[in-house]
């Protein structure tokens, strides 16, 4: 199942939508305050989203550019202008596609479909894992931020995995350990520490701070 971010102002055409892309199984949620769609993106987190051209406040083209300074998740643009010069700045701006009003709900989940296929995997296991714009690609056990590219080691690759995999939970100590065990026979505690440290070193040395946090007692999280 994936998240889907609805970004249009038409109620009914919106509620059209998310009707159709919840009958495949996925997760649909609605903007609710176009004065703040960059918020409730951040906070939904999707696998995709789905946004209109003409909206109130700010348009679309603008919250594209928005989210592409977070995030790397696919944007297929919607709008009832879709003239030639509609299309070149949608995908000028960062769009991924163009679903040309009025919407046929099967074009639609055709186009849904495809791009989610293209972005994850057909286990539905994703290529990436992506948060607050830091990008872990799992088929080389790299990272990127802002165009800048990190080699990590096997152990802190497993450990920024687990803990991506649950951003927002506490992972323990011990689970962390056990990942590791996956690779090396024994590994000692101190091991973990030292493996932390030097994967906090990294993120900073491309701008990212404060990305894992340490709760004492308890393991670590990434919020």
């Amino acid at each position: 199942m994936y998240r889907i971010f609805i970004v249009e102002d038409d109620l009914a055409m919106a509620e059209s939508m998310k009707k159709q892309i919840e009958s495949w199984g996925h997760e649909v949620c609605l903007v609710q305050d176009f004065n703040n769609v960059l918020e409730e993106f951040e906070a939904y987190n999707p696998h995709l989203v789905l946004m209109d051209i003409m909206l109130p406040f700010f348009n679309g083209y603008h919250w594209c550019l928005e989210i592409r300074k977070k995030s790397n998740v696919p944007i297929i643009f919607i709008s009832s202008a879709s003239d030639n010069m509609n299309i070149v700045m949608a995908m000028n701006m960062g769009g991924d596609d163009f679903i040309s009003k009025p919407i046929d709900l099967s074009v639609m989940m055709a186009k849904l479909q495809a791009m989610l296929r293209r972005t994850y995997d057909m286990t539905g296991r994703m290529s990436v894992i992506e948060h607050k714009g830091v990008i872990l690609n799992l088929n080389d056990t790299s990272i990127e931020y802002n165009g800048d590219r990190l080699e990590l080691t096997k152990n802190e690759y497993r450990i920024i995995q687990t803990l991506m995999e649950n951003k927002g939970k506490v992972v323990s100590r011990d689970a962390l350990m056990t990942k590791l065990w996956q690779v090396d026979c024994y590994v000692e505690e101190n091991t973990l520490t030292v493996n932390i440290a030097r994967l906090r070193k990294k993120l900073e040395s491309v701008g990212v701070k404060d990305f894992i946090t340490t709760k004492v007692g308890s393991g670590y999280i990434i919020s």
